[in-house]
């Protein structure tokens, strides 16, 4: 049995390492190897920044591979979290009643759910903020380049 509250919150806390994804669909996941990638690639844009500081550009595009992969997690635990009961239960517990108390929601499920908003938004403005912010001192300083 498959349950809709710990898919949840694995994909709120542990989605950027697909844990989310082994849970539910076993270790032969595709997508679920995939996942950890850019999340793997953000970290080290976190570090090129650290090393570099903050004008170093390939950080500029890593690190918001991070953000997002955080954000979009977050969004599939919200997914997750939403789906009523019969439609959980028939596609991840297909043997069970559809009113399986697995697919049930909770306040565990519920606090999932605010907690993955909250921190998901948090940090999919912070990414976009981010590079924005990067991209357009990045063409100021061009056009003082050409001005002079």
């Amino acid at each position: 049995m498959k349950n809709k509250t710990l898919a949840t919150w694995l994909a709120f806390l542990g989605g950027p390492l697909g844990l989310h994804r082994f849970y539910l669909h076993g270790l032969t996941d595709p997508l679920g190897w995939l996942l950890p990638l850019p999340t793997a690639l953000g970290v080290y844009g976190i570090e090129r920044v650290q090393q570099f500081g903050v004008d170093d550009h390939w950080s500029w595009l890593l690190i918001p591979l991070l953000g997002f992969t955080i954000a979009g997690c977050a969004l599939r635990a919200i997914l997750y979290a939403l789906t009523p009961p019969e439609r959980w239960n028939a596609r991840y517990n297909p043997a069970a009643d559809s009113e399986a108390a697995a697919g049930r929601t909770n306040w565990f499920t519920i606090a999932a759910i605010v907690a993955a908003l909250m921190v998901g938004a948090g940090v999919l403005m912070a990414s976009l903020a981010f590079s924005f912010q990067r991209y357009f001192e990045y063409q100021i300083e061009e056009a003082r380049k050409i001005s002079q």
